[in-house]
């Protein structure tokens, strides 16, 4: 299918050629590259303002993201929004494949025709994200989805790459985690939105809210960002879980009311939003992302520059160098930046 077909069908919401979209900017051939980048512009010429709320969200693994992302998106299917899952699989490190099994954990959402789950490996991109997540955002934006929920691999405090791809950064913790000190940790503490104290039902009701109360006080320490109100970042309580064993009770009996945990958190998402809408956070947080993935850009297009023949070459000369102990790590990059690459290169290293 060629390019303007294929940006009309997604701009009708098909969602058999989003994924297929999604499937192009994911490959790593130049000519598919090309071809992504003109459908990408194709649709930004096509439906400039089609803004969908991104929303990022990480945690341990095991804390239960799948579960929270399967009960919040079919809490908003119900209030008529459509939503993308984009989900983010590790990549194994000795083969690079994935398990890409998150479809599978959130088996009623994936059945909503108002929901679309993509499940993508992380290859060897770190911070939790797909090297081109951002791009399946943008698809997912022209496919007139509402909300798109980008759920992380779960890699811990390093992982803060999703904050320059979404709007609003949820981190999902468990009960009894850790203490306030472990809140105020530099990381992704700094870059959270709100933490949501998760599996808040049973016998850990008490632990969740002890560690909501110590979380709580720990970003009272944070120094507030200009692009948060009042009272943000915050923390949560929530029970996913009972959430969806709720919802599925309502469903039944014909009912389709909002559950009480998954719409205050909701609640809170939307008066965040419309607070750095009403007061010009939002533009120019987007306008900062744009230039971040620029520059990411940039920085994968130099590195790419060392694939060639010739630069394999010298780098496998010079690392035996460097492990013989013949010359220093970084006299052996200078060279290898100054004398191997090619020239046009030269001046960007």
């Amino acid at each position: 299918m060629d390019t303007a077909a294929l940006a009309s069908k997604i701009l009708e919401g098909d969602r058999r050629m989003l994924a297929r979209a999604i499937t192009l900017v994911e490959s790593r051939r130049v000519d598919h590259r090309e071809t992504a980048m003109l459908l990408l512009e194709a649709l930004t010429r096509a439906a400039p303002d089609r803004q969908a709320l991104r929303i990022g969200l990480s945690g341990t693994p095991g804390v239960g993201k799948s579960t929270f992302i399967e009960s919040f998106g079919l809490m908003l299917t119900a209030q008529g929004l459509r939503v993308a899952v984009l989900a983010v699989d590790p990549s194994s490190a000795r083969t690079g494949g994935s398990i890409l099994g998150d479809k599978t954990r959130m088996e009623r959402l994936s059945r909503d025709p108002r929901a679309f789950i993509r499940p993508s490996p992380s290859q060897t991109h770190l911070g939790g994200v797909a090297r081109r997540t951002r791009d399946a955002v943008a698809l997912c934006e022209a496919a007139d989805f509402d909300v798109v929920l980008i759920e992380t691999v779960g890699v811990g405090q390093s992982e803060t790459v999703v904050a320059e791809v979404s709007d609003v950064f949820l981190l999902l913790l468990a009960p009894a985690g850790g203490d306030e000190l472990q809140g105020v940790k530099r990381g992704i503490m700094e870059v959270a939105d709100m933490i949501l104290v998760n599996k808040a039902d049973g016998d850990l009701k008490a632990a969740a809210n002890r560690t909501c109360a110590d979380y709580a006080g720990a970003l009272r320490l944070l120094r507030r960002s200009p692009q948060d109100p009042e009272g943000y970042p915050r923390a949560m309580t929530v029970s996913a879980l009972h959430d969806e064993e709720t919802a599925k009770s309502q469903a039944i009996a014909g009912r389709q009311t909002a559950v009480s945990g998954l719409a205050q958190v909701w609640e809170a998402i939307r008066a965040l939003t419309d607070w750095r809408r009403d007061n010009g956070h939002w533009d120019t947080r987007r306008a900062a992302q744009a230039r971040h993935w620029f520059m990411d850009e940039v920085r994968q297009g130099l590195l790419a520059r060392l694939n060639t023949p010739e630069a394999r070459a010298a780098l496998e000369t010079l690392g035996a160098e460097v492990a013989a102990g013949a010359t220093t790590p970084g006299r052996a990059a200078t060279v290898l930046l100054h004398d191997h690459l090619p020239q046009n290169a030269k001046a960007n290293g």
